[in-house]
């Protein structure tokens, strides 16, 4: 019998898994460090946003809370009816069930995202115009009547806390025409206007006899900053009102609110009081986020003068009007936000660029180190197609779980932010470390090859490809930089159009020409690398010939070698220059920043620390606190804020210093500094015996000081008041009555004494007795200690240190969270930046212990060996780190122009700091400690690989079949 054969069908499918699982176990280390590279970009790449949204909302919310509730809350309001309207329909209108449907059905007219907080919003009714009370034992200031508002706001029992007696209450049903009601009064109003629980204050009605309202309780607000009692401050606290000045003094009069029930309300149509229904909705600060600023500036349009007051009109009275400055805060906010986007933008794409470097680095490190088993795959009959499927599968099994995890790991250590962006930005990066080796891999193995050609600059000229895309970033830069800096010169209008426009809310950096401006470090930082990956052979190979005619053999051999780089060092001196550019960049910003806040403090305060009151300083502080610890110096001032220059009614703040020590502070504070001898005056001691008996006893109002009966006393003047009386001598007429006279001899923008742009600065010397006393102390010094200055200074005195002033401008969670985020952003750039330094030495690692087992056995010794690979190491490294630090250098001079960080350094409401005090300057510790910190590492490297090549030996890089 034959033999029997038998076959079996076998599945034309390629086994993927199992070649996926073998190439996985074959090496471990490489999957490893690629799921912890991909897991710690995704981390990184989805907190970015959540991070950015975490600061912005708080920011939003913090800019809402600190406004005042007058300014945030939104207040609607609607007389009764009064046209063919009968008493009791009027009267119906205001009862508590009439208000109270209203105000729910203007609840649900509100758009979304603006949401009322039910628990500070409120309704009810009150008057409009103050009524008289004709009480005499209700204070009178100047001899006019206190006035009174009468209001019936819902829950008051809910926010506030009684104090003394109950809270009032309406017996049966009240109209127009009840004679008596009860009421309550805050602790503010019944401290102030003396009223006690059963006082009786009545007020004018219509037509009869006065309403009188008895006070029942006295109570106190649990949340007195709250939009219930903060949005008509009139409820809680009783206000001075001032009256034109008729005579010598103006006639001031007391206003204060008695707190009805709100079953009362119907009781204030017979009093003259015009009563209104309100409505006040309180914004719920937890509902606002900022990517809903548009949004919410279009609800709020809509409300005050859109379709939405039409709603209100509708369900309440025709009459009815909306008011708030919500808009106002919102479009503040946004004008900080604007300011402070680009300048996160340009960190987020920095980080972002060399990130996406390095993991390009690393697919083309995994490509090159399994160029032979792709290859090999190839040339016995692999399809390309099927061969970069493989290696996706291969990658994506390490990468996406290692995405997954990242992003997990994003959301805990972020838990607050929008979901989808994060998930977005994991699966691009996911998507990166998925498609890296497989697109390297096409690239390079498109053909078929036996062996790979030489790639190194001597054998591979750049492309006309090539070329054009340099040429193309170059033009991108320039453009990007133009932008920048034109934008700066020229300044932004776009947010102050109008508070009630959308579009004004929308923050820069959203827009393609912002994120133009946003690339420009970095695309000065690729242009950068690629023109000195095109020149630097060149002068590594002019050296290497006079190095040739030395002895030994390896300074030539190293700068042979080095003149020889690899084609695609492009990447690794890519990724070190954008990210010392980024670096740079970024450490100049926030150096800028904690300058500008320093220099800000410095000129609001004038030095280290002042100590200032409002009389004369007792006379031997000066000596007490020149004893305290830290304090260097102490310069006295008399500084009177009210001196009359000229003949005119402006008045001028004027200091007298002593010229000396006051000239000293001024060059050590770099504000207005001078010569003394500018300041001094002529016969000092004479002038200031003359000018004590001006100002003694026996002085007039008008006598004259030493100044004005000698020669006019130098003075230090600012360029509005040199402009404004000239340099002649000029009679200033000062707060006790005296009268100097002074000569204009120094002009400065700044000076220490005053902050401001009008400021006087004269000789103490030449003053009288009283304006020369000492009303202020300016103290340098390290580490002072302002519980010890105080209590030297004494409690009524105002103890102000540089530090606190500066830690005022960190005026909101915008500002410290783009702090944060910014440096997070710049740090994990330059980690990605020694980290691709670290794969570009470990790509080149073989080739290199190759080279030094041969060299060896050529009788290369091991220090010879070390030598060699950090003087090969050294020109790349040199190269980065020097160009790195000149790149940082130009990006930082040439968009300087076009950066304002007064956003993020002084976003202080009220504060105008002078022209330059938050310009963006370079930082040197920005430009040489990343460069230096290459070098390090680089050199370091290298010596590493020599000495662990060394101890090896080099039976294993020359063992027979080694390709390199």
């Amino acid at each position: 019998m034959g033999r029997r054969w038998t076959f079996t069908r076998r599945d034309t499918e390629p086994p993927v898994a199992p070649w996926i699982r073998t190439r996985l176990r074959a090496a471990p280390g490489a999957a490893v460090a690629l799921a912890l590279l991909v897991l710690a970009t995704v981390c990184l790449a989805a907190s970015f946003p959540r991070a950015v949204d975490r600061y912005e909302d708080a920011g939003l919310r913090r800019a809402v809370t600190d406004a005042t509730a007058l300014r945030t809350s939104v207040q609607m309001s609607a007389p009764p009816p009064s046209l063919g309207a009968t008493q009791g329909e009027r009267e119906s209108v205001l009862r508590p069930a009439a208000v109270r449907e209203r105000y729910e059905r203007i609840l649900k007219v509100i758009e979304r995202p603006l949401v009322a907080e039910p628990g500070q919003s409120a309704y009810g009714v009150r008057t409009t115009k103050t009524l008289e009370a004709a009480e005499k034992w209700l204070p009178r200031p100047t001899g006019l009547p206190a006035h009174m508002t009468l209001a019936a706001q819902n829950g008051l029992a809910e926010h506030a806390r009684l104090r003394a007696g109950r809270l009032p209450r309406a017996d049966g049903p009240v109209t127009a025409t009840t004679a008596e009601l009860e009421a309550a009064v805050t602790t503010e109003t019944a401290e102030r206007l003396h009223i006690e629980v059963g006082s009786v204050i009545h007020v004018p009605a219509v037509e009869r006899a006065p309403l009188a309202v008895r006070v029942t309780g006295i109570v106190a607000p649990r949340d007195r900053e709250g939009a219930y009692w903060a949005t008509q401050p009139i409820l809680r606290t009783p206000s001075l009102v001032r009256l034109p000045a008729q005579g010598a003094e103006p006639s001031t009069y007391w206003v204060g609110t008695l707190l009805l029930a709100l079953d009362a309300a119907p009781a204030l149509l017979g009093t003259p009081g015009a009563p209104a229904r309100y409505w006040q909705l309180a914004p719920a600060p937890s509902a606002l986020t900022a990517r809903e600023l548009p949004r919410l500036a279009s609800a709020i349009a809509a409300l005050e003068s859109g379709p939405g007051l039409l709603k209100v009109r509708a369900l309440t009275d025709p009459e009815a009007d909306a008011s708030t400055d919500l808009d106002d805060v919102l479009t503040s906010y946004a004008e900080l936000r604007s300011g402070i986007r680009p300048l996160i933008a340009v960190a987020a794409f920095g980080s972002a660029t060399v990130a996406a470097v390095v993991l390009l680095m690393a697919g083309g490190l995994a490509a090159d180190r399994r160029r032979g088993e792709l290859t090999l795959l190839r040339a016995r009959g692999v399809s390309l197609r099927g061969l970069t499927a493989r290696l996706f599968a291969e990658t994506a099994v390490v990468a996406v779980p290692a995405a997954a995890l990242g992003l997990a790991a994003a959301l805990l250590a972020v838990p607050y932010g929008r979901l989808s962006y994060a998930v977005w930005t994991a699966a691009a990066v996911a998507l990166l470390a998925c498609a890296m080796l497989p697109v390297r891999a096409w690239l390079t193995h498109r053909a078929v090859r036996v062996h790979g050609a030489r790639e190194d600059l001597a054998d591979v000229r750049p492309s006309r490809r090539r070329t054009v895309a340099e040429l193309t970033l170059l033009v991108l830069a320039s453009a990007a930089v133009y932008a920048l800096r034109s934008r700066g010169t020229s300044g932004g209008s776009g947010s102050a159009s109008g508070s009630g426009d959308a579009a004004d809310l929308d923050a820069a950096g959203s827009g393609s020409g912002d994120q133009l401006v946003a690339l420009a470090p970095v695309l000065i930082g690729v242009i950068a690398a690629l023109v000195l990956v095109r020149l630097h052979p060149l002068p590594l190979r002019w050296l290497a010939r006079p190095a040739g005619r030395l002895r030994g053999a390896v300074g030539h051999l190293s700068l042979a070698r080095a003149g020889r780089t690899s084609v695609s060092a492009v990447l690794p001196l890519l990724a070190l220059l954008t990210a010392l550019t980024t670096a740079a960049f970024g450490g100049s910003v926030l150096a800028g920043v904690a300058d500008a806040r320093d220099r800000a403090a410095l000129l609001n305060l004038g030095a280290d620390a002042r100590v200032e009151v409002m009389g004369a300083l007792p006379a031997g502080l000066p000596q007490q606190l020149r004893s305290a610890s830290g304090v260097r110096e102490v310069t006295p001032l008399s500084i009177g804020y009210q001196a009359r220059p000229g003949t005119g009614v402006e008045t001028v703040p004027l200091a007298g210093v002593d010229p000396e020590g006051y000239a000293r502070l001024a060059h050590g504070t770099h504000l207005g500094a001078f010569a003394a001898d500018e300041l001094k005056a002529a016969g000092g001691s004479k002038a200031s015996g003359a000018s004590k008996t001006a100002g003694g006893s026996k002085a007039t109002g008008g006598s004259k000081a030493a100044g004005g009966s000698g020669a006019p006393l130098p003075a230090l003047a600012s360029p509005t008041v040199a402009d404004r009386y000239g340099t002649g001598p000029v009679p200033v007429r000062l707060e006790d009555g005296s009268e100097i006279t002074v000569r204009i001899t120094v002009v400065r923008e700044l000076t220490p004494a005053v902050s401001g742009t009008e400021f006087l600065v004269v000789d103490r010397a030449g003053l009288g007795a009283v304006p020369a006393r000492p009303t202020a102390l300016l103290l340098t010094g390290d580490h002072l200690d302002k519980g010890a200055l105080r209590k030297a200074a004494g409690p009524a005195a105002d103890v102000r240190l540089r530090a606190d002033e500066r830690a005022r401008y960190v005026d909101s969670p915008l500002q410290s969270g783009a702090e944060r985020v910014y440096a997070v952003a710049v740090a994990a750039g330059s980690g990605y930046a020694v980290l691709a330094l670290l794969l570009a030495l470990v790509r080149a690692a073989p080739e290199r212990s190759a080279l030094l087992a041969r060299l060896r056995t050529m009788g290369l010794t091991r220090s010879q060996g070390r030598r060699l690979l950090v003087l090969e190491a050294l020109p790349q490294a040199l190269l980065a780190a020097v160009g790195g630090a000149l790149t940082g250098w130009a990006a930082v001079r040439l968009l300087a122009p076009g950066v304002d960080l007064t956003a993020v350094a002084l976003a202080t409401p009220g504060d105008t700091p002078p022209p330059g005090t938050a310009a963006l300057h370079t930082d040197p510790a920005s430009l040489f400690l990343p460069a230096l910190a290459v070098l390090l590492v680089a050199t370091g490297v290298a010596a590493a690989q020599a000495w662990w090549t060394g101890r090896r030996g080099s039976v294993r890089e020359l063992r027979a079949g080694d390709a390199r």
